[in-house]
């Protein structure tokens, strides 16, 4: 097995952009005593800003926990996440609701577009909703980026899966937030809408500047990443920069034969 995919995280060397996002001996249990288990388990990561990466490890090893964290859908037990110079962790229930609606973005598995709403209602909701304006440049921008021009007046019914993720993307984007979180988002998708899907996101970071962190199970998806980073039993084992497919896919085989083994009514955190 070539080991030379595990290197040292160095999201913070000279001349690297500043993190985005960053984790500080994150950790998250559940249960107690004998019968608790410990999803992730002091995790030190840094996300760079304008940068795609993935996130990837074995069913269980927590990379869908940590980044449910990181985004402030789920509570530490211990540890820090940061957004910027926020500390995620700190906030409040109030508190971490505007700091989703105003500087994260997300797009699941699920589309969760609304039926009665066309894509383009579909797309401007979060701001409306927010009570802002539409910056109506950078709607342009991402329609045409993400080819909805021919859509916008069409209801998720009459959209294919491949369509509907795009607009849900699209939705992501509108307010231009600081971090798009993505979990698992071709996971409902065939594979040449999945690759659609992903070559979007890939643009959106190169072309238009975002940064997007992304769960995924799939070496094909996370080789549309700039980085992968590898978790295994809560833990990171290391990253694969300008990762493919088969780099990956090396990686995960390598990560498996080091994990512990854990009965599986024992798995917490995908």
């Amino acid at each position: 097995m070539d080991t030379t995919v595990f290197v040292p995280l160095d999201d913070g060397a000279a001349g690297a952009p500043s993190p985005a996002v960053r984790a500080r001996t994150l950790t998250k249990t559940y249960g107690s005593g004998e019968a608790q288990v410990r999803a992730l388990d002091g995790v030190d990561v840094d996300f760079a800003t304008g940068r795609f990466t993935a996130i990837m490890g074995p069913s269980g090893s927590g990379k869908s926990t940590l980044m449910h964290l990181l985004a402030g859908l789920d509570t530490a037990t211990s540890g820090q996440a940061f957004l910027g110079s926020t500390d995620v962790t700190s906030l409040g229930d109030k508190e971490l609701t505007r700091l989703r609606r105003d500087r994260l973005g997300f797009v699941f598995q699920q589309f969760n577009l609304l039926p009665m709403f066309t894509a383009e209602q579909n797309i401007t909701l979060p701001v409306e909703l927010a009570g802002g304006t539409v910056d109506r440049p950078w709607f342009d921008t991402l329609v045409r980026t993400l080819g909805l021009e021919r859509r916008l007046t069409h209801r998720p019914s009459e959209l294919s899966g491949g369509q509907q993720q795009r607009v849900a993307i699209a939705r992501a984007l509108i307010a231009q937030p600081e971090v798009v979180f993505a979990d698992e988002p071709t996971g409902n998708l065939d594979s040449r809408s999945g690759a659609e899907v992903l070559s979007f996101l890939r643009r959106s970071v190169r072309e238009l500047g975002r940064t997007i962190v992304m769960v995924t199970h799939d070496p094909a998806a996370a080789a549309y990443a700039d980085r992968v980073v590898l978790i295994a039993d809560g833990r990171i084992a290391g990253e694969i920069s300008d990762p493919t497919p088969e780099a990956v896919l090396a990686g995960l085989d390598a990560l498996r034969s080091l994990e512990t083994p854990v009965a599986d009514d024992a798995r917490v955190g995908a």
